[in-house]
């Protein structure tokens, strides 16, 4: 059984609030994405941890049995990264990233903060679209590169504003437009960010444009899972402009699209924090993101 520390932690939130739709408030997911959770972790289990009553949900026999030791894995885990943290000379930031950062604000921050806070490490995670929150929901990211729309109880950053353009394979039928009105992309299919991403989903499905359904063609949870289904042929995907470049592929194009509002990336963290290393991060971020 391979039950993981994000599962008992819905399940904790769960069992503390005694309803689902203020759990997944507290957990910065949407409210299907932590129901669908649940019933993973109950089916790995063998056994059911919650029954629904008018009010919103109740503990069964085995959750009120299996809701201590949840909580005891939780707390020793958080004390064994807080003392693996503390054993750098000075302590480590944890930046949460879901796609490339580029466009010379990573580098540039970095070599700020290390001035504002000599002796600090960094430490750059992978974080898959599957946690909108880039990591900040469960504390694994002390701050996180994240695109706009954001899960409530997070502050941003707003460091590029970009319009939004479409990767393709290089034989498709619109590759030699210089711009795809986006009423030609309705119909295809696209490369979709999974259900547990929520609004930002939606955003890069480009639901704000549109008052159909689109037609999702595959699902991915990681860039190079996305334009590998591209070159595949599995459809198109819709990307900032300044991605274009970062992940350029061979037998892939990239245009522009007409008609729809731009992306924003953003720097985030999570709302009331503020730790001296992540108001360092942020403020060394706004120096880089203000420069030509």
């Amino acid at each position: 059984m391979d039950v993981h520390l994000r599962e008992l932690r819905y399940f904790v939130a769960v069992a503390e609030e005694l309803n689902v739709t203020r759990a997944a408030e507290r957990l910065f997911v949407s409210q299907p994405a932590l129901s669908k959770q649940l019933r993973v972790l109950e089916r790995q289990l063998g056994f059911a941890l919650l029954e629904r009553v008018p009010s919103g949900v109740t503990l069964t026999r085995q959750g009120e049995a299996l809701l201590p030791v949840a909580r005891e894995l939780l707390e020793r885990w958080a004390a064994g990264v807080e003392t693996a943290r503390a054993a750098a000379p000075t302590g480590t930031l944890i930046i949460g990233m879901q796609t490339a950062v580029g466009r010379g604000l990573q580098q540039e921050a970095l070599r700020l903060f290390r001035r504002a806070l000599p002796g600090w490490e960094v430490s750059l995670r992978l974080v898959g679209w599957d946690d909108p929150s880039g990591g900040l929901a469960d504390g694994s990211s002390d701050v996180a590169f994240i695109w706009l729309p954001v899960p409530p109880g997070l502050e941003t950053y707003v460091l590029v504003t970009e319009g939004r353009g479409v990767a393709m394979p290089a034989d498709h039928r619109l590759a030699e437009l210089a711009e795809v009105p986006f009423a030609e992309l309705r119909d295809e299919p696209f490369i979709a960010l999974p259900p547990a991403a929520g609004p930002l989903r939606d955003f890069w499905l480009a639901r704000d444009a549109r008052d159909d359904d689109p037609v999702v063609g595959v699902t991915a949870n990681t860039p190079e899972e996305v334009f590998e289904a591209v070159i595949s042929g599995l459809g198109v995907v819709l990307v900032a402009e300044g991605n274009a470049t970062l992940y350029k592929r061979p037998g892939m194009v990239y245009r522009p699209v007409a008609g729809l509002p731009p992306g924003q990336l953003a720097i985030a963290w999570r709302r009331g924090d503020a730790r001296p290393q992540v108001t360092a991060f942020v403020d060394a971020l706004r120096q880089a993101a203000a420069r030509p």
